[in-house]
């Protein structure tokens, strides 16, 4: 099979152990996004493509251009980015795969940390000569507010409990039982976790429910002093909500691996123009043995459609359309 790997930012994939798998198959790497008709051209002739996350979308007008595609392998799940819907009528499979969360999760903890102690601050301060600048903040007997309890949220929640921290959990009915389950304070509403936490820390997953579920009053109501981090996805806040409210200072502070429009090239963005914000690249899944997991899973998912054994299927119903000429 002919295999295009799309979005692979920092020309890493052909260095993963897991890429040994794709012997046999013509695969080319590309290195940067594309979108419209561009990624339409770029597709040409490809059998397969391997999706990094949520980084490029399918939508049907790609596919009706690119009448040669008859898989898509995902790394991780879908997240709305793809059409299925569009791939099924089409006989385009769909397969997907199942991430840890643990790299995640550890990147959570790493934004609470040094935003907490300034320690980026602290480290340019000493490359420019300089001595102590900031009072930090410590974690222990400090509120730790977990918003979503899904795998990543209860990893940082187990964190925080490690620190210290009080944690609580604000959800759905279902992150509520199982955070309770695990032996978590529980928030009695929303208003009163937004407005009693130091740390809120967002693991909500983003669907047409959860969009813009985040909104400038629910930011406006948090402590001067408490620190935003949102690992999951920008959209989950309402446009423009996190910036204006870091302006008026309230949340004092924002940790964020996430943004709308992605990759960000340019340091015009206005998150980046605030000193209370902290930003990282969308790398909280961008680990190596992460990448082993989840790109060794894709390639499976090639191989196996590749077997006429389709696996891992998001659009089971492709199945009666799949032509393996």
């Amino acid at each position: 099979m002919r295999v295009a790997i799309l979005d692979d930012y920092q020309n890493c994939i052909q260095n993963l152990n897991c890429f040994s798998k794709l012997v046999g198959h013509e695969v080319v790497v590309f290195h940067d996004t594309v979108k419209g008709h561009d990624l339409a051209a770029r597709l040409q002739g490809f059998d397969a493509v391997v999706l990094t996350r949520e980084r490029t979308a399918i939508s049907a007008g790609i596919l009706d251009q690119v009448p040669s595609l008859r898989l898509i392998s995902q790394t991780g799940k879908i997240a709305g980015h793809v059409d299925l819907v569009a791939c099924t009528a089409r006989g385009v499979a769909v397969s997907e795969g199942q991430g840890t969360g643990s790299a995640t999760a550890e990147l959570t903890w790493a934004l609470i940390l040094a935003s907490r102690r300034h320690l980026l601050s602290e480290a340019r301060r000493m490359q420019d000569g300089l001595w102590q600048g900031y009072l930090g903040q410590q974690l222990s007997g400090q509120r730790l507010g977990i918003w979503g309890y899904g795998r990543i949220g209860r990893q940082v929640a187990l964190f925080g409990r490690a620190f210290g921290m009080h944690v609580w959990v604000w959800g759905r009915e279902g992150s509520m039982s199982r955070a309770q389950a695990d032996g978590f304070e529980l928030a009695t509403s929303r208003a009163e976790f937004l407005a009693a936490s130091d740390v809120i820390s967002l693991h909500v997953r983003l669907n047409a429910q959860t969009r813009g579920l985040v909104t400038l009053e629910d930011l406006a109501s948090m402590k001067p002093s408490a620190l935003w981090v949102n690992t999951s996805r920008a959209e989950l806040l309402v446009h423009g909500a996190l910036v204006e409210a870091l302006q008026s200072g309230r949340p004092g502070f924002a940790a964020v691996d996430v943004y709308e429009s992605e990759p960000v090239l340019s340091a015009d963005h206005p998150l980046l123009k605030l000193p209370n914000a902290l930003c990282t690249p969308h790398i909280g899944y961008v680990e190596r043995d992460n990448y082993e997991h989840y790109f060794g899973m894709a390639f499976d998912n090639v191989n196996a459609f590749a077997d006429r054994k389709p696996q891992n299927l998001a659009n089971p119903g492709v199945v009666p359309n799949f032509s393996w000429t």
